[in-house]
């Protein structure tokens, strides 16, 4: 049915959550989160400096049940053990006869070197150990694709409490392996609708989209049996929902490499989508909504980085919260404050080491990376959904199983501190993202917004472990800090943006993203800034400039609304001279085929199924 529409949006509810006492985890040492008073959904307060505890909080403890031990590693026999001055284990060669040719001796064991023992030592393994189907005693293999969907429906499928679990086949992979979730909860059911009317957060855990990286998903095994009914974190339920999705690229995985199986990288597809994989995760996170997203990798240790430097990465966790222009800003501050600051404290608790993601730059002159800000990974994308978006990446994408339990290990204790962060801010957060939404909503046809940033150029002391040593030392290079941005190109916001009867796929990709697209039913005439190439080339590197004029707009042709909570979303997608666009990936065919609408349309819009 025809409707007439001049500047529409929508925004959900804001929704209101208490928290429970966090429990103690096997892992870390035990911490009580705040009760929560309920937070309308109201104009910002004044920044939040601590939560506020509710009347007769008291902080809760567990006992941890045994993980089983450690095996012993096997002593040499026969003559005595001594260390040399390097701490590595020598065993002497027994003394032979005078005149008499040494025995034949066994196949000697490889010994280890004074650098790889203090390696080794760096990086001992946790006093506890993890289990899963890939990190049990002696395998080789992580955890199979079977394996995986077993776990999580031997999880789904127990009973007793008040937890309800269920596994999601949320999509299919390129080879037409399934693509799974794992959702938490004590609302009334499973489904978005549910976790919504809850009135609890929900946090949305992604693992393994580099199918060479496998300790995240080991670790998000181990947290989904945590929080299942029975596990150590099952009580957090009372205060929030969780998502896990412990392998976004399965075939990746089982390939034992990075990309997908078509040789693209999924987390430089969150913003085109043009994999199956990408879009049926931005489904998952339109349906369900989630107030925080946590995506993990893993990181080499050697690589480019040692190739450029001669160093070796140090960190246990590096992390990295959305650094994307027109990101709102609270929700970037409460990213800093809320979670990466806890974080960084309960990994030292823990013994563990932590930074700022670093890594190699791609420039000819050697300089520090500190992260992208195009809007393509799944951490810059979620950003711009008024959600905390944050990528963690443990140490050892190319060290095979070497550290294994303790790279599960770091990752649990991330993974555990967001979720507790998620429990203590959990009123904050909601006021927040209303204020974002409204924000958002609110800027268009008015103000700048940002098309191109560059970080602003620093200097930074960079920890590293020297490859003849093992031993810290520091490096001074150059960087651009992605938290800092300075725009490079602006532009004045529009209304909306129209597209072309043809560009039905740009179409498909903004609405699975979760943006409002509303379709012309009668032809009519808008003010628009219309596109036209002033130099060669694409993405970042295209020259346009802008003609206004009235512009005759065909019945089925498109209009996406600005005034909408994901408005900025749009921004990202369409405006055409960025790396991450829709023209610059192909989604659009040509300049031609979007416009910047700079008045509210007098249009007769119908709506979209």
């Amino acid at each position: 049915m025809p409707i007439r529409s001049t500047h529409p949006h929508s925004a959900r509810a804001a929704r209101t959550a208490s928290g429970l006492p966090v429990l103690a985890t096997r892992l870390l040492p035990p911490l009580a989160a705040l009760l929560l008073a309920a937070c309308s959904s109201t104009p910002l307060p004044p920044w939040p400096a601590q939560s506020s505890g509710a009347p007769g909080a008291q902080p809760g403890r567990v006992v941890p049940r045994p993980l089983g031990s450690q095996p012993a590693m096997p002593q040499p026999q026969g003559a005595p053990v001594t260390q040399d001055e390097d701490g590595v284990t020598v065993t002497p060669l027994g003394a032979t006869d005078a005149g008499q040719p040494p025995p034949v001796a066994e196949p000697a064991t490889p010994r280890v070197s004074a650098v790889q023992a203090a390696l080794d030592a760096r990086y001992a393994d946790p006093s506890v150990r993890y289990e899963t189907p890939g990190l049990a005693a002696g395998r080789r293999a992580f955890t199979t694709n079977a394996e995986l969907g077993q776990w999580l429906r031997q999880l789904a499928g127990a009973r007793g409490s008040a937890t309800h679990v269920q596994v999601l086949d949320f999509g299919r992979s390129q080879r037409g392996t399934p693509l799974q979730a794992l959702v938490l909860t004590r609302a009334a059911g499973t489904d978005a609708a549910a976790l919504d009317a809850s009135q609890r957060p929900t946090v949305l855990l992604l693992g393994q989209q580099h199918g060479d990286e496998p300790a995240s998903a080991e670790a998000l095994l181990v947290l989904a049996r945590e929080l299942a009914p029975g596990g150590l974190l099952e009580p957090m339920l009372d205060a929030l929902n969780v998502v896990i999705v412990p392998r976004a690229n399965p075939d990746g995985a089982e390939a034992g490499q990075r990309l997908l199986a078509d040789g693209s990288d999924l987390n430089r597809d969150h913003l085109a989508l043009r994999s199956p994989e990408a879009q049926a995760l931005a489904r998952l996170v339109r349906n369900y909504r989630p107030i925080a997203i946590v995506d993990a990798h893993e990181y080499a240790v050697a690589g480019p980085f040692f190739e450029q430097f001669d160093a070796l990465l140090r960190p246990d966790l590096m992390y990295a919260h959305a650094t994307v222009p027109n990101q709102p800003e609270f929700m970037a501050r409460a990213a800093r404050e809320w979670y990466e600051q806890p974080m960084a404290r309960a990994l030292g608790t823990a013994g563990l080491t932590q930074d700022w993601y670093h890594a190699a730059g791609h420039s000819a002159v050697p300089r520090l990376d500190l992260g992208g800000i195009e809007a393509d990974s799944a951490r810059n994308v979620n950003g711009l959904k008024n959600a905390v978006s944050l990528m963690i990446a443990s140490r050892g994408s190319d060290l095979d199983r070497q550290h294994l339990q303790r790279r599960v290990h770091t990752q649990v204790a991330a993974l555990t501190s967001v979720l507790r962060s998620t429990i203590a801010r959990a009123g904050d957060l909601e006021s927040v993202r209303s204020y974002d939404v409204r924000e958002a909503a609110s800027q268009a046809c008015r103000g700048q917004m940002t098309v191109r940033a560059q970080g602003t150029p620093l200097q930074r002391e960079l920890l590293v472990l020297d490859p003849a040593s093992a031993q810290e030392r520091p490096l001074h290079l150059q960087a651009d800090s992605p938290q800092q941005l300075r725009p490079l190109l602006s532009r004045a916001r529009p209304c909306g943006y129209w597209l072309a009867p043809h560009a039905g796929a740009a179409v498909e990709r903004l609405r699975m993203l979760g943006l409002q697209v509303l379709r012309v039913a009668e032809a009519g005439a808008v003010l628009a800034d219309q596109y036209e190439p002033s130099g060669p080339g694409r993405g970042s590197q295209l020259q346009v400039t802008l003609r206004r004029n009235l512009m005759d707009v065909p019945a089925s042709s498109y209009y996406v609304p600005l005034g909408q909570p994901l408005g900025n979303l749009a921004v990202a997608a369409l405006e055409p001279d960025t790396d991450a666009g829709y023209l610059s990936l192909g989604v659009l065919n040509q300049l031609s085929d979007t416009a910047r609408i700079m008045g509210n349309p007098s249009l007769i819009f119908e709506e979209m199924d």
